[in-house]
């Protein structure tokens, strides 16, 4: 079984009441989507739109396979709009990823007061939600994977209802440090690091991550830790802590970027860009990603090196991202104040130093990737980025300037070109760096770089943590 917040389709409701399904969005179910097809299992997850409720309650019990779609075994829970916004937005999004992700202006925010108390019990709520119907849809013995910042209690709330079940929790973000935990309230902290510990083994991408929510357990719970092991023993139970790297089905990839709708998108981004050598972003316009940044470095680049004006462009897409809340609408607008600052200040008659697109187009996303020259990925902090890994496998001859903040820099960062996501003038170097590589390099860089970002694809990253719980 498995649980997330986002499942492997959505629904959209037209005027006239019809429902039209599609893919559902996000890394995570990029990542398992391949995976749950070849897989018996079930999956659950939250309705996220009207469109999703309307199928949910023509559905029997949540089933949408039972009511005729083509899901797969799929459970999707119709949680009360105002409890999911608060444990969504309010928690998960404004607090959870701010802590792991270090986003916190501290001399605002975070703001701890009776609200957020009202907010955390809506947190609970949904967690014990999915507990519940986890718990009423596993069969005995049965093996859960939750997957997470969204439902970081469930484990444990699901332990109390089911002890006979196998269950793993997984962690596709980056874990805070000790002493930026500490941001939240003690009696949160508690809980959250409690609520993994009720799983039998806890995932996270890299042994950074892994390290740190050890010695969170170590500092906040005077939990007996294992280094050398990877265990946490608290209040007589024993938690296997793993490291799974998760990489991209290489031969799958290769094949749905072949398709004819990604054929059509690469002419037209040929047409735009002409001989000139492309720089390509892709990315949502998250906060973490530090868009801004990466579009001052190019900026900078340009500025320092005008022998490239009219021989470049830079391709940017960036997709907008949770616009419930102000500060990331507030963040979109800041990247098409830079986007339209570098088009005014260097853009010609005849060339366009900087094309945004924020129109989200996974086709297209996927002809640039094949275009790309440079591939450009400053996160200023990230669980791993798999758009680091694409970049490489659809470019025989993409140089990748990664952030050094990424967690994909532990099994890329030997071919890339590694930058402190804080240092514009350092990335505007790397960028520069990129494009004068020479062509050997080049391609011995991206064919290193293809075969780390192959080497764990989702089916084993998923039977390696299937195999931890056996």
């Amino acid at each position: 079984m498995i649980a997330s917040n986002r499942g492997p389709v959505s629904f959209t409701l037209s005027e006239d009441g019809a429902l039209t399904m599609r893919r559902g969005g996000g890394g995570l179910v990029s990542g398992l989507s391949e995976v749950a097809r070849d897989s018996e299992l079930l999956w659950v997850c939250a309705a996220l739109s009207d469109g999703d409720r309307s199928a949910v309650r023509l559905a029997p019990g949540g089933r949408l396979d039972g009511a005729g779609y083509d899901t797969g075994p799929l459970r999707m829970l119709d949680i009360a709009p105002a409890v999911f916004h608060r444990a969504y937005n309010a928690v998960a999004n404004s607090t959870l990823w701010f802590v792991s992700h270090l986003l916190y202006n501290t001399p605002f925010t975070p703001h701890f007061d009776g609200r957020f108390q009202r907010e955390w019990e809506s947190y609970q709520d949904y967690n014990g939600a999915f507990a519940l119907a986890l718990a009423e849809e596993a069969g005995h013995e049965a093996r859960v994977m939750i997957q997470d910042y969204h439902l970081t209690l469930a484990p444990a709330m699901l332990r109390v209802e089911r002890p006979d079940l196998r269950i793993a929790h997984f962690s596709h973000t980056p874990w805070a440090p000790p002493d930026y935990f500490s941001v939240l309230p003690d009696e949160v902290g508690v809980e959250i690091l409690e609520g993994l510990l009720g799983a039998d083994h806890a995932g996270f991408l890299t042994e950074r991550w892994a390290d740190a929510f050890m010695d969170c357990c170590e500092a906040f719970l005077g939990a007996r830790v294992d280094r050398a092991a990877r265990t946490v023993r608290y209040q007589d139970r024993v938690t296997h802590v793993g490291v799974h790297a998760l990489g991209v089905d290489g031969p799958a990839l290769l094949a749905r970027a072949a398709e004819p709708d990604v054929e059509s998108h690469l002419q037209v981004i040929k047409e735009q860009v002409g001989d000139r050598r492309l720089i390509v972003r892709i990315d949502r316009t998250e906060l973490s990603k530090n868009i801004v940044r990466g579009m001052a470095a190019y900026r900078e680049f340009l500025a320092e090196h005008p022998e490239w004006h009219g021989k470049v462009v830079h391709l940017a897409f960036a997709y907008p991202s949770r616009h419930d809340l102000p500060e990331y609408r507030e963040y979109t607008a800041a990247v098409q104040r830079c986007a339209q600052e570098i088009e005014d200040e260097y853009g010609t008659d005849d060339w366009d130093p900087l094309i945004l697109n924020m129109n989200d187009d996974y086709p297209r996303s996927l002809a640039a990737y094949r275009l790309a020259d440079v591939l450009l990925v400053n996160p200023i902090r990230d669980g791993m980025n798999l758009v680091a890994k694409e970049g490489p496998i659809l470019s025989q001859r993409c140089a990748l300037v990664l952030s050094r903040e990424a967690g994909a820099a532990a099994e890329l960062g030997a071919d890339a070109l590694l930058v402190n996501p804080f240092d514009v003038s350092g990335t505007a170097t790397a960028l520069h760096d990129a494009l004068v590589m020479p062509e050997e390099e080049r391609v011995n860089r991206a064919s290193r770089l293809r075969a780390a970002a192959t080497a764990l694809p989702p089916q084993r990253w998923f039977a390696d943590q299937l195999d931890a719980l056996a």
